[in-house]
């Protein structure tokens, strides 16, 4: 069994150092960047999140300058709009300490960078979409430590940025179509037990005549699933009020003997 540090150093040879420019202050700076040979997919959730083995890409997606506090993942880094850039200046860099990480992260790191891109997105009054996002890779995280319930809790907020952002935004987001996002806002309300929603929204997939069959038929698949948890239930709840009733019966018999 290897030790950590021998861990560290495998890890190591799947990272490489990339120089970037901070478009708030202009610092250049490196970020860890994984190797694109690096990471196997082990397997994919049915809200799109992707279990890796070897390395994990999600805990080096947001890039920080140390400098002037900007945080973003990486995708948006560098698209800030120079009308934004002051909103970061006065309100996270004027506060703004710099931090040191270890050359190997993870979830409990990744979900801190995660956090400090949330706060810059809310300072600039980002799209919902990007918002949405950042909660839903926080949720991920959370996912992976374990803690269902501050998972549930992102998973809130990225069904109302999500759902913002379908009413009052352009697509695509993050290459994901109209009716992809109409499925993923579905799925997690799904995985939150928001029955009537998730239906409605899976609902409305399967009876467009321009979604794309394979959403439709990933939708179809999840509204099924719950179908038959649902019949399930009601079979268990049908059962133990069966049960209880026969219970007060043997009851009420040893009482008049």
């Amino acid at each position: 069994m290897m030790s950590s540090d021998e861990e560290n150093l495998n890890t190591l040879k799947l990272l490489y150092d990339k120089t970037v420019k901070c478009p708030i202050c202009d610092h250049e700076f490196k970020v860890r960047a994984v190797r694109s040979s690096s990471y196997r997919i082990e397997k994919k959730d049915s809200d799109f999140f992707i279990h890796y083995t070897r390395i994990n890409p999600y805990f080096y997606d947001v890039w920080l300058c140390n400098s002037c506090g900007y945080a973003a993942m990486k995708a948006d880094f560098p698209s800030i709009r120079s009308s934004k850039k002051g909103l970061i200046l006065a309100n996270i860099s004027t506060k703004w300490h710099s931090k040191e990480y270890p050359t190997v992260y993870d979830s409990k790191i990744a979900i801190e960078r995660y956090k400090l891109a949330l706060i810059n997105y809310t300072v600039i009054n980002s799209e919902s979409y990007k918002k949405a996002m950042n909660c839903l890779k926080i949720a991920w995280m959370y996912r992976l430590s374990g803690q269902i319930e501050n998972e549930n809790a992102y998973i809130k907020n990225a069904i109302e940025s999500f759902s913002n952002a379908y009413y009052n935004e352009d697509f695509p987001m993050y290459g994901m179509d109209r009716f992809t996002v109409m499925y993923l806002i579905g799925e997690l309300n799904r995985r939150i037990g928001n029955t009537d929603e998730a239906l409605t929204w899976f609902g409305t997939v399967l009876t467009s005549t321009m979604a794309a069959q394979k959403i439709k038929e990933i939708a179809r698949a999840q509204k099924d699933l719950m179908k038959n948890t649902i019949n399930t239930d009601i079979e268990t709840e049908a059962d133990n009020h069966t049960e209880n009733k026969n219970q007060k019966k043997r009851f009420s018999l040893r009482k008049l003997f």
